[in-house]
């Protein structure tokens, strides 16, 4: 996989570390250098572990599905992606809460939540015989980035919830782009291409 790729996928896949971390800023209002280690820590260690996981789960099936496999990704993607969209149009809002979030069960429901999409892409990246370990590393990284921008955006401009569907929308459309992609490099799109 180029490295281009993996990029805008782990783009697309800190989209929601990074708006959840912008509601978190807001939420505290006063982020400390340790509340920000704290949660990008932990959102680029779920975000990394999720693909593995996932692409380890991918191995066991995919002597079976190697024929369609390159639609499988794609299907998976663009599940990932609705849903991304699905909650961008939705207008869910980050519920403010007196807890601090880069603490306790809170922190680890929030980066369960923000990263089971990197599940999916690395069950996807197995079915198209993706070493993980790169992908990995760059998507924890590119995660623990946007968290630590987040934090410190939603404290410094407060909650803009134009910014959190916009940045959901975005990284729906790159993993339908990476998705339709995988189908070009496969062939599957010869007669449309």
């Amino acid at each position: 996989m180029e490295l281009i790729n993996t990029l805008f996928i782990a783009v697309a896949l800190a989209m929601d570390a990074f708006a959840v971390s912008i509601a978190a800023g807001v939420a505290l209002k006063s982020v400390s250098p340790r509340q920000t280690f704290r949660l990008a820590w932990h959102f680029g260690l779920f975000q990394a572990m999720m693909p593995v996981i996932g692409w380890s789960a991918g191995l066991t099936v995919r002597s079976h599905i190697e024929a369609y496999d390159h639609w499988l990704a794609f299907a998976l993607l663009v599940f990932v992606a609705q849903g991304m969209l699905r909650a961008a149009y939705k207008g869910k809002t980050q519920e403010s809460n007196t807890k601090d979030p880069t603490r306790g069960m809170t922190m680890v429901i929030l980066s369960i939540a923000t990263s089971i999409d990197a599940l999916a892409v690395g069950l996807s990246l197995s079915m198209i015989n993706v070493s993980i370990w790169t992908p990995s590393l760059i998507i924890g990284l590119v995660a623990g980035a946007f968290t630590t921008i987040g934090m410190h955006l939603g404290k410094m401009i407060g909650s803009l919830p134009q910014l959190s569907r916009w940045a959901e929308t975005t990284g729906g459309i790159v993993l339908i782009a990476i998705g339709v992609n995988i189908l070009r490099e496969h062939g599957a799109l010869a007669f449309y291409f």
